[in-house]
């Protein structure tokens, strides 16, 4: 991380209610800031929302029921953590975190009934009536 974000990050995460205050988060960088966590700008311009897509699919893996704040806190700074490494190592074309990427994996063989149109028909000539 060759930067950080505006937020100071020597100070601990406020525990308090942190799952309240992060869904009052308003932009990637409230979330960085919220759980002091750092980042490069470059990255996060890139990867905003594939890196809070995948926060929240961390976020969703969990039980949060009964656990104490601090250990609350202390899995969400990890989550965003972790989703931002996935974004500083890798791409979000690689990634695939939303759905719209997800079905369009040029890698992912179609599936019989899927809409598919090969380049044949495309370059083929339409036949005169």
């Amino acid at each position: 991380m060759t930067e950080v974000s505006s937020c100071d990050i020597s100070n601990a995460v406020v525990i308090k209610d942190i799952l309240a205050r992060l869904k009052q988060c308003s932009s990637a960088e409230d979330f960085f800031a919220e759980l002091k966590v750092k980042y490069d700008p470059k990255v996060l311009a890139s990867a905003r929302l594939h890196i809070l897509k995948r926060m929240g699919q961390y976020l969703a893996s969990e039980d949060f029921d009964d656990m104490p704040d601090r250990v609350v806190a202390a899995r969400a700074r990890t989550f965003l953590e972790r989703a931002y490494e996935d974004f500083v190592t890798s791409n979000p074309l690689k990634e695939r975190v939303f759905k719209v990427l997800q079905d369009h994996d040029p890698s992912r063989p179609v599936k019989p009934g899927e809409a598919f149109v090969s380049l044949d028909d495309i370059l083929s000539p339409i036949p005169e009536k």
